[in-house]
């Protein structure tokens, strides 16, 4: 246990400068922070051979307000014409605008901008007002055969939002963030796509004050890590996972219909609970990453919000076997599925005790003599959530197939625990990074009967760099299988870093494993795309693309490997 009196650093505490690089690569809340406790900064020196001399100075802290030479390509006559369609104040050009957009929120992407590298910028930003705005931009810029793409809370993590190609980056979170209708009797809410998590999940909430008529509180039922700073409209273009998919369902079981305004014209499905009317179009505009059309409004099913009846649990396991059973078993038990259900591997079971201060307790040494030791227990917790009744037993019949697999009840606490910092873990990110630390995830898709093979493979290789953490868990489970998280932490470099992660996705691929279970693709992972998928779905995908989109402005530049040069191409 680190001594409280001990050399602790001074973590940066400050809402960033204006328009300064740090204010662009802060995680979600300028005014939030996380920083790493006494725990953690002990088993930072300790694992990567630091003392406290290496905390003393900060490095790149970005604090420097955003300047470089990149000219503006866009003709006056174009900027003009821009302006024209959503008024001049709503189109921008200033260095620091059009940095902001460019980069979301991967590691790279954080790297680069402390290292003042500037490169795939817009050439303008532009923020639409309404749908009649995007209609105009769209077809001007197919007119025009300029770029377009699509920015809104700028969370990706797939570098989704960069502009190789130049053109407009369409920033959709400014005015294009209102709720257009929300329907009790059908119990749906229809939504523009630049609004952010938690204004819908306030206004859902608050319906009976807000929405005259409605008779219920309620929730999307949707909260990824990334809430404080994703939007709607990314959730649904990148195929996008909650943290409470397990009950609720990812985005694409949420989306009712949708409107698009794409170069060959709308697209604009209708509402229906279900249909049996060909193809499913609303399937193939999902996921779709702005290569296809701008996403303009959709409709998501909500649910009643309940939160009393909600009931917390944990257990720890003596093994990630027989932890993989009882949640398999949970999984396909046809009694109802928790809401939040996650299981860490034995490192990351090991770094969660350390920090919850669990490690070199009373406690720890109780579970040790029963079992539970370091390096192969593993940790679960989660919650039930619905009717109380319904809850009640979720939970109840979880207890039961944990204990049965040799689990030790660890109460609702931990979760709590859990919960508290559920959104804030990122923020960890900018504090580790000032001393050259990096923290990073890759996630994918397994079946039950390629789980454990899967984790070990790939945890092989991350393990085989010294010095270098790899956590593990599954947070969105199915009676088919479920995700693998692999997280990082690191002191490496930009080159090192892109050489590991490259080889980290290489064994994902190699394993088995679904490309991505709920980030998207980007232009990160296509490079491996086309051989994931196969030849012939490309071929389905480029003819789509043609047909919506033919001059290629929709996000050009490698997303979805849709116009990947073959050089760059993994096979």
């Amino acid at each position: 246990m680190p001594k409280k009196d001990a050399f602790y650093p001074d973590w940066y505490h400050r809402v960033p400068p204006e328009k300064s690089y740090r204010s662009i690569f802060k995680w979600g809340y300028p005014d939030t922070f996380k920083h790493p406790n006494r725990r953690l900064y002990a088993l930072m020196k300790e694992t990567f051979a630091m003392t406290d001399d290496d905390f003393r100075v900060k490095r790149n802290t970005g604090d420097e307000k955003v300047s470089f030479d990149y000219p503006v390509k866009l003709s006056t006559a174009q900027l003009d014409q821009l302006r024209a369609i959503v008024g001049a104040e709503n189109v921008l050009t200033d260095d620091y605008s059009r940095l902001r957009v460019a980069y979301g929120k991967m590691i790279y992407d954080l790297i680069r901008l402390r290292e003042k590298k500037i490169e795939n910028l817009p050439d303008a930003v532009v923020r639409p007002r309404s749908k009649e705005d995007v209609q105009a931009l769209v077809r001007f810029c197919h007119a025009e055969k300029i770029p377009l793409t699509v920015f809104s809370g700028g969370s990706s993590v797939m570098r989704g939002t960069e502009c190789p190609k130049g053109g407009i980056s369409l920033e959709m979170g400014v005015h294009m963030k209102r709720i257009l209708k929300l329907n009790p009797v059908n119990q749906t809410v229809t939504v523009e796509p630049g609004i952010t998590g938690p204004d819908l999940e306030d206004a859902l909430r608050d319906a009976p004050r807000r929405f005259p008529g409605a008779p219920h509180r309620y929730t999307c039922g949707h909260l990824p890590q990334s809430f404080h700073g994703s939007t709607v409209g990314g959730w649904v273009v990148t195929r996008g996972a909650g943290q409470n998919s397990t009950y609720y369902g990812k985005i694409e079981d949420l989306v009712v219909c949708q409107e698009y305004i794409t170069p060959a014209g709308e697209i604009a499905t209708r509402e229906y609970p279900a249909s049996a009317t060909g193809p499913d179009l609303d399937q193939v505009m999902i996921g779709s990453e702005g290569t296809f059309g701008v996403l303009v409004a959709v409709t998501l099913k909500i649910f009643r919000y309940m939160p009393e009846n909600t009931r917390r649990f944990s257990f720890i396991f003596k093994d990630y076997p027989s932890a993989l059973e009882a949640v398999r078993e949970v999984s396909q038990g046809e009694f109802g599925l928790p809401s939040v259900f996650r299981l860490s591997d034995p490192e990351e079971t090991d770094v969660a005790m350390r920090l919850y201060g669990v490690e070199g307790t009373a406690l720890d040494k109780l579970l040790r003599l029963l079992g539970y030791r370091p390096g192969e227990r593993c940790l679960l917790l989660g919650t039930a959530d619905g009717e109380r009744g319904f809850a009640r037993h979720v939970a109840r019949m979880i207890g039961r197939i944990c204990r049965r697999h040799g689990a030790l009840p660890t109460t609702g606490y931990v979760t709590r625990r859990w919960e508290h910092g559920r959104f804030l873990d990122p923020y960890l990110r900018e504090d580790l990074q000032d001393y050259g630390i990096i923290i990073d995830t890759l996630e994918c898709a397994v079946n039950w009967d390629s789980l454990e093979r899967i984790w070990r493979e790939v945890r092989a290789y991350c393990k085989a760099r010294p010095r270098t953490i790899c956590m593990s868990h599954s947070s969105h489970f199915y009676p088919q299988g479920t995700n693998l998280y692999f997280i990082f932490v690191a002191r490496m470099d930009a080159g090192e870093y892109l050489r590991y992660q490259a080889g980290v996705i290489d064994a994902i691929f190699k394993a088995g494993a679904a490309l991505s279970h709920h980030h998207g693709i980007g232009r990160m992972l296509a490079p491996w795309y086309e051989s994931f998928m196969g030849p012939q779905q490309m071929a389905v995908l480029r003819a789509l693309k043609k047909h919506f989109d033919p001059h290629n402005i929709m996000n050009p530049g490698g997303t979805l490997a849709l116009d990947l040069p073959d050089e760059k191409k993994r096979m």
